[in-house]
């Protein structure tokens, strides 16, 4: 019975040594799969410091541009439901003279004894006009205050003497800019004379809660949306345009992320801090290599890397709508090595994989036979006692 079931198991053992559990893909696996003569699926490059130094020089293409989006037309333009604040003066006297002055109700006329002439607050109705005494509804909807002062002026001709008319919007639910998303501050934001931009509004908005690596900007206007990443408004001044009323600015706190398995001193998935993050810092905040079973000749990035750094780099391989898949190997027991690890920029969703070395392999393995073996030996001993 010992030896059928001694039979069974290294039968067993045999057939697992193709299927032992494995952190990924052995380094000689994935060389393979790149020669595949019927046509790989992804294109490995040997990263040495000219092929970091290539992919540097391309420059980063904008996901969209903000620029022709830009707003020319004036931000005070009176709309329906603004809280108006309009002052009538009369140097000669007559109709609103001496130191007498309007007050009371909206609307209301009533002589008061002060110096302050300002009709009460004034909201525009919804036929976008106010009521002015003594010269009834006049229509300031569409108007900049200086020409609504120039209409009621002409409103009040022949009834009063050289009326001085000032008029200023003290709110406005209309004039600004809704903010969402990750906000300090969400809300609608009033925009002011001095040509709010997006990076004004956003700042007025709070700022934003989290990296500025990390937020996508998508400004919508009308039925048209545009994205693009809030750290290309610092980098490129035209794309921080001025925004009109009835803007919408959507801030998508996107993580910055990349992930690691295999021979390392942990598997994770890691957030990238602020600024550009090396492979050879990657590799440190991981731990680095494991001593005792990584093949430090093939450091591994899998990457869906961009059709423009893939055309610097003559790569010519198959290519999705995610980008080109392209495998970077390192040699890092070459001491060069560490200089292109420090050269190299690793992008969000990159992958690093350390594949075991082919001794931790073999040395699997046999910790895999020293089980089975002892399995047997205690399969022996039982069947010992049961003779018995």
């Amino acid at each position: 019975m010992s030896r059928h079931l001694l039979t069974l198991v290294l039968a067993a053992a045999v057939s697992a040594c193709t299927t032992l559990p494995r952190d990924g893909p052995a380094n000689r696996t994935i060389t393979r799969a790149a020669n595949d003569p019927q046509g790989a699926d992804f294109n490995l490059l040997e990263l040495d410091y000219a092929v970091s130094e290539r992919i540097r020089r391309v420059p980063f293409s904008m996901m969209g541009s903000l620029a022709p989006a830009g707003a020319s037309a004036p931000v005070d333009v009176i709309q329906v439901g603004d809280a108006l604040a309009i002052s009538i003066y009369e140097p000669g006297g007559g109709l609103f003279g001496g130191s007498m002055a309007l007050g009371g109700a909206a609307g209301a006329v009533a002589a008061v004894p002060t110096a302050n002439q300002a009709l009460p607050s004034t909201v525009v109705d919804r036929q976008g006009a106010v009521s002015i005494p003594f010269a009834g509804q006049v229509r300031v909807a569409g108007m900049t205050p200086n020409e609504a002062q120039q209409a009621i002026r002409r409103a009040l001709a022949g009834k009063a003497v050289n009326p001085q008319v000032i008029v200023g919007v003290t709110g406005s639910s209309a004039n600004g800019v809704t903010v969402i998303g990750a906000a300090k501050q969400a809300g609608r934001v009033p925009l002011s004379l001095s040509n709010d931009t997006v990076i004004d509004v956003i700042a007025a908005a709070g700022g934003v809660d989290g990296p500025p690596e990390n937020v996508i900007v998508t400004l919508t206007r009308g039925s048209n949306s545009v994205k693009v990443a809030l750290t290309d408004l610092y980098r490129h001044p035209a794309e921080n345009i001025r925004l009109q009323r009835g803007d919408q600015l959507n801030l998508e706190l996107k993580p910055r992320r990349f992930s690691s398995f295999g021979a390392l001193g942990k598997v994770s998935l890691s957030d990238m801090p602020t600024g550009d993050v090396t492979l050879t810092s990657a590799l440190s905040s991981l731990g680095g290599l494991d001593n005792n079973s990584a093949n430090a000749r093939s450091v591994l990035v899998f990457r869906f890397e961009r059709p423009e750094v893939a055309d610097a780099l003559g790569v010519t391989g198959p290519r999705s709508e995610r980008g080109v898949p392209v495998v970077y190997r390192l040699n890092l027991n070459d001491p060069a090595g560490f200089f292109t690890a420090n050269n190299f920029i690793i992008q969000p969703e990159d992958v690093i994989y350390v594949p075991r070395a082919d001794s931790a392999e073999l040395r699997k393995f046999f910790e895999f036979v020293q089980t089975i073996t002892r399995v047997i030996y205690d399969v022996r001993v039982t069947g010992t006692f049961g003779s018995d």
